[in-house]
């Protein structure tokens, strides 16, 4: 029973990891595709980013995609990373926080947040994929 439990837990991490890690190469790269493969379809994203993006609303996972390009497209990011083990409020959810600093292309001002995204569990065993595998719900972030 330990060593099922122990797998579980293995396994948790590593798929965690894994979609952790996307989101820092999605900004580190610029790349909004990367994150828009991290939305479920068919559901909701609230995004909420403060100035200089000063942005809040509940998206579709296309239009998520689009604002997030057009941010992408005006602010160029210096550095992305996020703390190492992501926090659990409840089962099948995960918070990540990370620290992402940019400037504006425009003007070349710089900035600081902190970014939170919560993630939820989803159970793909009916599908291509095999195992649970974490999507982006929520996306918010605060000034530093």
């Amino acid at each position: 029973m330990v060593n099922f439990v122990l797998s579980l837990i293995t396994i948790f991490f590593l798929n965690s990891t894994a979609t952790v890690q996307n989101i820092e190469k999605a900004f580190l790269q610029n790349n909004p595709t990367i994150l828009y493969n991290l939305f479920s379809e068919g559901s909701h994203i609230n995004i909420s980013l403060p100035e200089p993006i000063f942005f809040s609303d509940q998206l579709s996972s296309h239009q998520a995609y689009f604002m997030l390009k057009k941010i992408f497209n005006s602010f160029e990011t210096f550095e992305f990373y996020s703390d190492k083990q992501p926090f659990s409020p409840e089962e099948g959810h995960l918070i990540v926080k990370a620290r992402w600093s940019f400037r504006d292309k425009k003007n070349n001002d710089q900035f600081l947040f902190h970014v939170f995204f919560y993630l939820k569990s989803q159970d793909t065993r009916n599908s291509e994929e095999s195992g649970t595998v974490w999507k982006i719900t929520e996306i918010k972030a605060e000034k530093i």
